[in-house]
């Protein structure tokens, strides 16, 4: 008998047909002998209408009635799959975040978890009873309110779940098939993977790549925890995220990324002396602007320099208000960009092998397509590039790494 986490996400309980098929998926684990903890989201366009009715009634609400608010969707869907599951002659019982309790800290709409009480659950799995959880929600350690955890919180209550239980492997159910090399919608030939490394999956996350939410593929590295991503309408294996170590060939390049939500920054004749640095992004720190990709070029007679950054395109006027008010910052102009996408080639093999930059900087120029700023790390290599070459960027690497499918 193995005890297994699943995770269901919106588009997979958006009506009771829906909810009926996920129940028919945890009978066949339950038949098969398995104790079972399943997680569920809110039913797809729920948790948005809530946060719409919130902003309607206050623009600038308290973050503690938001919490209240938004975490219903997941409640309705826990209760219904749990009545749908009793309906078809299996134990079930729905569990809300302050029931098992999901203790987090006090950051109310973006809360991390800090502990798990699972002994009550455990208790009713050794029952044979299958125990629904709303997932994206729990309660706060200071004053006992509810909590959410963030936009796609649900993924990460899973997998901190199936920690907790020591389950033997938590099943991520989505609308897709499993990870894949690139986006098949922008790639038909993009390839399915069988594995992927946490490290990878991680990138591909922090990346762009929506299959999964990244703090919950951090957890399930922390406490390495099996991952198996799958579709909730195809029988068919999915992909598993596991540790490097289960997979023996690694490919040098496993995926290519992209990422449309990012703005480019640059600050044209900043004087070059020390401490300038810290002087542009001290403020963009203090303002919770997150910066990503920074370049700096000097001039020819190192009297100044141009300095480009990127930060998410949500933030591009706040950080140029930002910049424009910090007294301590000269510079001759400040240019903004929205127009720019970044695009990531990632895989553990680039450890040991040369040349991977190399080939995604020929395929690009090859294109045509002109690059405004680089960054790497030891599993990837990104390049800003204009929104504009998006599609044509992704298919000429995905090509250039030999990922294409064979048709």
């Amino acid at each position: 008998m193995a005890r297994i986490v699943m995770k269901f996400g919106g588009t997979s309980v958006a009506d009771i047909d829906r909810i009926r098929n996920v129940a028919n998926r945890v009978k066949k684990e339950v038949d098969a002998g398995n104790q079972v903890a399943v997680v569920v989201s809110a039913m797809a366009g729920t948790t948005d209408q809530l946060v719409n009715w919130v902003n309607e009634a206050s623009p600038l609400h308290d973050a503690r009635e938001y919490d209240t608010v938004v975490a219903a969707g997941e409640q309705i869907t826990s209760g219904l799959l749990a009545l749908t599951l009793q309906d078809m002659g299996i134990a079930a019982r729905s569990w809300l975040g302050w029931q098992i309790p999901f203790k987090t800290d006090n950051v109310h709409g973006a809360a991390r978890i800090k502990e798990i009480d699972t002994a009550k659950m455990a208790q009713r799995l050794d029952e044979n009873v299958v125990c629904v959880m709303a997932g994206f929600q729990g309660i706060s350690e200071e004053d006992n309110r509810i909590t959410t955890l963030g936009r796609g919180g649900s993924d990460t209550s899973a997998v901190a779940l199936a920690a907790a239980l020591d389950a033997e492997r938590c099943d991520i159910y989505t609308d897709v098939e499993g990870v894949y090399t690139t986006d098949p919608r922008m790639v038909p030939r993009a390839r399915k993977l069988d594995k992927i490394t946490y490290e990878e999956m991680l990138e591909m996350a922090s990346l762009g790549a929506k299959v999964l939410q990244t703090r919950s593929v951090a957890m399930a590295m922390n406490h390495n925890v099996r991952v198996q991503v799958l579709s909730s309408f195809a029988e068919k294996p999915g992909t598993l995220v596991v540790d490097e170590d289960e997979i023996v060939e690694k490919q040098v390049v496993s995926g290519i990324a992209y990422s449309n939500n990012e703005a480019k920054i640059t600050l044209v004749g900043v004087e070059n002396t020390p401490g300038v640095a810290s002087e542009i992004f001290g403020p963009l720190s203090a303002g919770n602007i997150n910066v990503d990709m920074i370049v700096q070029n000097i001039s020819e007679d190192g009297l100044k320099t141009d300095v480009t950054f990127t930060v998410p395109a949500a933030d591009l006027d706040k950080a140029q208000d930002v910049l424009k008010a910090a007294d301590a910052v000269k510079y001759d102009s400040l240019i903004g960009d929205s127009d720019v996408v970044k695009i990531s080639v990632i895989g553990v093999g680039m450890r040991s092998h040369a040349g991977v930059a190399a080939t995604m900087f020929h395929a690009l120029a090859e294109k045509g397509i002109n690059i405004h700023v680089i960054s790497t790390s030891e599993i990837k290599v990104s390049v800003l590039i204009d929104a504009a070459y998006t599609e044509l960027a992704v298919r000429s690497l995905h090509t250039a790494y030999g990922l294409d499918a064979e048709e």
